[in-house]
């Protein structure tokens, strides 16, 4: 008899929502070429290697956290033209502007990228379980 596993996905409309996706995204590793801006479309997507914060033994997942709504990405000590180059996400940080949001997505070593939106529409969407190759 199979054994059904159930991906999670998560939807943020407000600050509660976006803090725990922050906390599943904690420590998530990508390279620079899994983070795409369609500027025409108004989404900014990361493709995401997570670490299961549920899982006892700490199963590493495949996720997209897709930024809806937004008008404009900044970068900033993140060289865009290393694609290949590891980064790995700490934190998104949120702060109420004027004309909405913005959306500081924090990495290490001092990189990150400014999301400005005029909602807060993010989805974090597990696709699927990494196999370890030990």
């Amino acid at each position: 008899m199979m054994s059904k596993k159930y991906l999670a996905k998560i939807l943020a409309r407000d600050l509660n929502g976006l803090n725990l996706i922050s906390l599943y995204c904690y420590k998530s590793k990508l390279k620079i070429s899994d983070i795409k801006f369609l500027k025409k479309n108004k989404i900014f997507l990361l493709s995401l290697e997570r670490s299961s914060i549920k899982a006892k033994n700490k199963k590493k997942i495949l996720s997209i956290c897709k930024f809806e709504f937004i008008d404009n990405a900044k970068s900033k000590n993140i060289n865009q033209y290393s694609i290949e180059e590891g980064l790995t996400l700490l934190a998104i940080d949120t702060i109420k502007t004027k004309k909405g949001y913005e959306f500081n997505l924090l990495f290490s070593d001092n990189g990150f990228i400014t999301l400005s939106s005029e909602i807060i529409e993010v989805t974090l969407e597990d696709l699927k379980e990494i196999k370890n190759d030990s």
